[in-house]
């Protein structure tokens, strides 16, 4: 397989047709390699348009999904991102490369430990792994700039809002199936938010102990 054609058709026949058109985020998937962080037996699919098993009831967004979620958040490298859900640490890699810090959490301690493993094979210094339940966010580190779910929730937990600086924003998969929204939701001040839906979509419910806790705008 060469992976390099298989990198560029994944941009040119998966990204750019759904919008994905931010040129530094383009440049970047060519950069953090995806294939070195999906599972061996997986190797072979991982530029394609589909879900990957990470083992654990865990999967890997499509590509199309992670860098939507990129050129949305328009990072900046002073910001400090919290991550629910690292799965196998591509995401974490990708949001750290546009960020000073990614503090990512997984309720899975072979996820996690997994992951560390990755992202120090892939020489990313600036992602701190953690294993715990996310699903209210992750108090211990807060405030951040951005938080970024990677598992769908009912709806916004106040506790992961409350978590935001003024001016942050929480990008997360809100609804239930069949259908969700990739909402972008930003703390105006300390009562204030407004929420854009980027798309519709649908994605693994959010595994945690807090997950039916709702919060209405």
């Amino acid at each position: 397989m060469n992976l390099e054609q298989a990198r560029f058709n994944m941009i040119e026949q998966q990204l750019r047709p759904w919008n994905v058109l931010d040129q530094d985020v383009l440049d970047l998937l060519y950069v953090v390699k995806r294939e070195d962080f999906v599972p061996p037996a997986y190797r072979l699919l991982a530029f394609s348009d589909a879900e990957i098993p990470l083992g654990h009831g865990a999967t890997m967004l499509p590509p199309k999904i992670e860098a939507h979620i990129l050129q949305a958040l328009k990072l900046s490298k002073s910001e400090r991102v919290l991550e629910i859900g690292t799965g196998s640490g591509y995401m974490a890699a990708l949001l750290a490369a546009h960020a000073a810090q990614v503090v990512s959490v997984d309720i899975v301690p072979e996820l996690a430990a997994q992951a560390s493993a990755n992202l120090s094979r892939n020489g990313v210094n600036n992602v701190i792994v953690a294993t715990g339940d996310g699903a209210q966010g992750w108090p211990a580190q807060a405030p951040y700039d951005v938080i970024v779910v990677s598992g769908a929730l009912p709806e916004a937990p106040q506790a992961m809002l409350d978590q935001l600086k003024n001016g942050g924003r929480l990008l997360a998969f809100v609804g239930e199936a069949p259908l969700m929204q990739a909402q972008l939701i930003k703390r105006i001040d300390q009562f204030n938010f407004r929420t854009e839906v980027l798309f519709e979509t649908w994605v693994p419910q959010l595994r945690g102990s807090q997950t039916s806790q709702r919060f209405n705008f």
